[in-house]
């Protein structure tokens, strides 16, 4: 989430835009508060697709088609104008990381997780499929993850970019790590080329690496049509399920419903839990949404005109003028609270664990001055950053709760390799917040 640029609009159509939330082939995406106070992510088409006569056909087609999704774990959209200057359209706003960000950043996810994972983007997918849409372009980035579970974007909209464009012919468009045989080989696409591609999302998230490998896109193309993937990272439960999906032929590979079933299976009776780390920075930013939500109330509006009225009689002979009504200053956006650390607060030593990796992980002390296990620590500041060297009894970071106020100090010395807990994310007495490892590391 970044600040509007300078030639960003400030609306589009009735929601007001708050942030930037990414870009991509297709346009840029922005966080946007609706009339009612509703948060959303808006969607703005780039302006040369804009210009091309049929992408608007295909997009105002796909588009109207996907409004009619809903389920679960699919990210709705709730509003479009595909006949704007700048075609755009509305979704529900998931706080949460991408797929692809959350692995990058901290690793493969346990087999558990996968297969719960696996079960919720099946449903999503059978929801999109009972629409009669087709997903065409499932990839790591277009899945965000919630609490409560995953949630697949963009569900549709890639047709409307076939064959519309010279950006779609000249292969700007499109992952080929994760598209199937069928994609690339420029035949229709329907529900077992979205399989393969959920197949190609469960190893990746299993191993942080695509099933087909990377380098040049002709090479990974080639591998994806006519070579065997790569599973020998993806636990072996998981195994069976993730080949038959990355079959070459579509009637080979299982339909969703079986891809649900089996993944069920596998997850176990608690449904998705995602790795602490990444629950953390769900937390954070949903309170970084919050408070760009608050600092936007405290922005002003236009005021509507006011009524003439007749001018001011002039003043009499030796008498000053009346000073008219105040000029209105504006007013600065409410500084996200505690921001910086409290003053004369009491230094607390963190707990150290030893890893099977050699790494200290860094976790919050059952400590006298700090409140009971129960209560909700606040991180309102770090004093240090990932990369940073760090010395044992240094600051690290400050936590505030209802009642107080503390500064947590590094147990050990090395290089702060891993942040688990962004400013403003909440944690409890004992959860790990970082990671400490060799020197220079």
């Amino acid at each position: 989430m970044r600040e509007l640029l300078p030639a960003d609009p400030r609306a589009v159509g009735p929601y007001r835009l708050l942030a930037r939330l990414g870009a991509g082939g297709m346009g840029e995406v922005f966080l946007g508060r609706s009339p009612g106070g509703r948060i959303v992510a808006v969607k703005v088409v780039r302006r040369p697709l804009a210009e091309d006569v049929h992408f608007r056909r295909r997009f105002s087609r796909e588009v109207a088609a996907a409004r009619r999704v809903g389920g679960f774990y699919t990210a709705q959209v709730v509003d479009a104008d595909t006949g704007a200057d700048q075609p755009w359209l509305v979704t529900s706003y998931i706080p949460g990381p991408s797929l692809r960000e959350a692995v990058a950043e901290y690793g493969p996810f346990p087999a558990e997780a996968v297969a719960a994972l696996g079960a919720g983007l099946a449903e999503g997918l059978k929801a999109i499929h009972a629409c009669g849409v087709v997903h065409r372009d499932l990839k790591p980035g277009n899945v965000l993850l919630a609490n409560d579970g995953p949630r697949v974007i963009d569900f549709g909209i890639a047709r409307a970019l076939d064959e519309t464009s010279e950006l779609t012919r000249s292969g700007v468009i499109g992952t080929p790590a994760y598209m199937s045989p069928e994609q690339i080989r420029g035949e229709e696409a329907g529900p077992a080329s979205d399989v393969f591609c959920l197949a190609a999302v469960l190893a990746y998230t299993a191993t942080g690496e695509a099933p087909f490998g990377s380098g040049r896109k002709e090479a990974v193309m080639y591998r994806v049509v006519h070579e065997e993937p790569d599973l020998s990272g993806v636990p072996a439960d998981l195994v069976p399920v993730v080949a038959a999906g990355l079959a070459k032929a579509p009637g080979d590979r299982p339909g969703v419903d079986e891809i649900l079933g089996r993944c069920a299976a596998l997850a176990g009776p608690d449904g998705l839990r995602l790795p602490d780390a990444v629950t953390g920075l769900i937390d954070e930013r949903e309170i970084r949404t919050a408070r760009t939500v608050r600092a936007d109330a405290t922005v002003p509006r236009a005021a509507p005109p006011e009524p003439k009225s007749a001018p001011a009689p002039e003043p009499a002979p030796g008498r000053a003028p009346v000073p008219g009504p105040a000029t209105k200053t504006e007013a600065r956006p409410v500084p996200f609270p505690d921001r910086a650390a409290p003053r004369q607060v009491p230094q607390v030593r963190a707990t150290v664990r030893k890893s099977v990796t050699g790494h200290a992980f860094v976790s919050l002390p059952r400590h006298l001055l700090l409140p009971g296990p129960e209560t909700r620590l606040r991180i309102v500041r770090w004093h240090k950053r990932k990369g940073d060297q760090v010395t044992a009894d240094e600051p690290l970071l400050t936590l505030v709760w209802e009642r107080g106020a503390a500064v947590i100090t590094a147990p050990v010395g090395g290089t702060l390799v891993f942040v688990a807990r962004g400013e403003g994310a909440t944690a409890r007495v004992g959860a790990v917040v970082a990671a400490i490892g060799a020197q220079g590391e």
